[in-house]
């Protein structure tokens, strides 16, 4: 081999930021001129060189060339000792290629960050920070962690009293504060505060600095400014509706109310009551045996049967009002109808009540609706050519109406409904549909026609 190379020493200590040379000597023991290269191998090559990087010796002379070690100041270098090699390469023989070897110790640093987050905390009761701690050494370090209250009105309290942090990591500490004294009302005031991280020294070691970041707390009152006003404007408003209940809503209640007491209602009620009292002759009615009724004689004893009054004893008068307080009463009846119409096919009728011979027909509530939001005029009559109601169907879609005085609809008469349609609409959240269509539903009382209608 005509390539001999060496370090001069075997060990060598880095600092961290700073640069550090090792001396290599090389030595061309063969009988040409040889140009000789370098290169570093192991973890330090990332920031080491050698200087010069290319170097010419004549046959037995030798030379040297300095390994310069450049460890960054930064934790992704770690702390502790690791082994390196130099390979030097001559230009003329890959076969006489030599490795020296070598061990670097790269010394430890510490730097240590910390900020505080939220900086300043606003509340009624507490604050809630989070105090970041940021280990940019290249060893692990425990940071012990504590507060200065800048005044006795508020105490700061950590949620873990230190950290152990990995180089080129960061944790987080929670923290709160406390106001000393709770305040209900008032205008706020603010708490200055200071917290600390003390990184904690290895054996032999000076205490770094600790790492001081200030803070704030803002102390609100618990009842809030606004509270007073809402208060106030609440009463108002509930001092404007009871007015107005007792202004307009409670007489127009029992105005409906005394329209709603007619003479059609005070019959039917009457009959009502008489028809839950038992008959005489009747079933469970007194003398329910063979229609007649035991009478008592004035000496007390039992008298013969008393006949019942034969039909020709009862006044037509009598049988006349009978007659006409039961056909007043009627039977409420209710009927609905649904009519379709396309656009620009012409109106489409449907029919919702027939009046049966003999009977005649009190209108007295209609309920129309238009569930799609079509768009036309709908027609409503009753009877031979009364119109009921005319409207736009854009204009609704749910309307009902009570007549106090019933409208009357003889025998043979209908109640229709007749839609015009102009544009179809679109119920939310479902298909097109094809054509407008409407509902009628309308309640009244069906009676028998008296004699004299």
């Amino acid at each position: 081999m005509s390539l001999t190379a060496s370090l001069d020493a075997s060990s060598v200590t880095a600092v961290p930021g700073e640069e550090t040379a090792l001396p290599l000597q090389v030595l061309n023991s063969g009988r040409t001129v040889e140009e000789y290269r370098f290169e570093v191998v192991g973890a330090c090559a990332a920031w080491s060189t050698v200087e010069p990087a290319v170097l010419s010796l004549y046959p037995g002379d030798s030379g040297t060339v300095s390994l310069v070690l450049r460890p960054p100041r930064d934790a992704a270098v770690p702390a502790g000792e690791s082994t390196f090699g130099i390979r030097v390469v001559p230009a003329g023989g890959q076969d006489d290629t030599v490795v020296p070897e070598g061990r670097v110790t790269v010394l430890p640093f510490h730097e240590t960050t910390a900020e505080l987050v939220p900086r300043g905390s606003t509340g009624a009761r507490s604050g809630r920070h989070q105090f970041a701690v940021d280990n940019r050494g290249n060893v692990p370090v425990t940071v012990r962690l504590g507060a200065q209250p800048g005044t006795e009105q508020a105490r700061v309290a950590f949620a873990v009293p230190e950290l152990r942090i990995e180089p080129g990591h960061a944790k987080f500490a929670r923290l709160r504060i406390r106001p000393a004294k709770r305040m209900w009302r008032g205008t706020p005031v603010t708490h200055a505060f200071q917290v600390f991280a003390a990184p904690q020294p290895a054996e032999g070691e000076e205490p770094p600095a600790p790492v001081l970041v200030d803070g704030s707390y803002q102390q609100e009152p618990i009842l809030p400014r606004w509270l007073p006003r809402a208060l106030i404007t609440a009463a108002v408003v509930l001092i404007a509706l009871v007015g107005i209940w007792y202004l307009l809503l409670r007489p127009a209640v029992k105005s409906a109310a005394r329209e709603a007491v007619t003479p059609e209602a005070v019959r039917s009620a009457a009959a009502a009551d008489r028809s839950d009292v038992p008959v005489e002759g009747g079933p469970g009615g007194a003398g329910s045996s063979g229609g007649a009724v035991a009478g008592v004689g004035p000496d007390g004893g039992a008298s013969g049967p008393t006949p019942s009054p034969s039909p020709s004893a009862t006044g037509s008068g009598d049988a006349e009002g009978s007659t006409g307080a039961v056909a007043a009463a009627g039977d409420p009846t209710s009927a609905q109808v649904r009519v379709q119409d396309g656009v620009g096919g012409g109106s489409n009728t449907g029919t919702a009540l027939e009046v049966p011979a003999g009977h005649v027909f009190q209108l007295t509530d209609i309920v129309v609706q238009n569930p799609q939001g079509d768009a036309g005029t709908v027609v409503v009559t009753a009877g031979e050519d009364t119109r009921v109601l005319s409207l736009g169907l854009e204009n609704f879609r749910d309307s009902d109406y009570h007549f106090v005085t019933p409208i009357l609809v003889p025998a043979g008469g209908r109640v229709t409904m007749t839609i015009d349609c102009r544009r179809v609409g679109r119920p939310v959240g479902a298909p097109a549909p094809s054509r407008c269509t409407s509902s009628m539903f309308l309640g009244g009382t069906m009676r028998a026609q008296a004699a004299d209608d």
